[in-house]
């Protein structure tokens, strides 16, 4: 399932902000640490890093999937080689158990539910 997306109001507002700043004559002059270069430098920063963050949900969620593929071929392929196993060697042989199966005498003989008496 694939993850969502971060958006940012954050940087909504701030690209709203910057636009309607620029729309304004003559330039606004704030101060030597409130300049529109500088907030403009730092919007582009913050929609970059967002964009590197949102590039690697999508990388991660490949990943995910290529992990998923190669679990489920190698499910696929373990219960082959304990078939195969089983097959080659018999239900009830010692090989058998060494990769994982049981082996037919270890099994429990089904046991007959006792009739109720009242």
């Amino acid at each position: 399932m694939a993850r969502l997306k971060r958006s940012s109001a954050v940087l909504e507002t701030a690209r709203q902000r910057l636009s309607g700043l620029k729309n304004i004559t003559p330039k606004p002059n704030f101060g030597p640490t409130l300049n529109l270069e500088q907030y403009e430098q730092e919007i582009d920063a913050c929609e970059q890093t967002l964009n590197q963050y949102n590039d690697t949900i999508a990388l991660l969620d490949r990943l995910a999937n290529d992990l998923e593929a190669a679990e489920e071929q190698l499910r696929e392929k373990n219960q082959r080689m304990l078939s195969a196993t089983r097959a080659y060697y018999g239900p009830d042989s010692n090989e058998y158990e060494t990769v994982g199966g049981v082996r037919t005498s270890d099994r429990k003989p089904p046991s007959r539910k006792k009739p109720k008496t009242d």
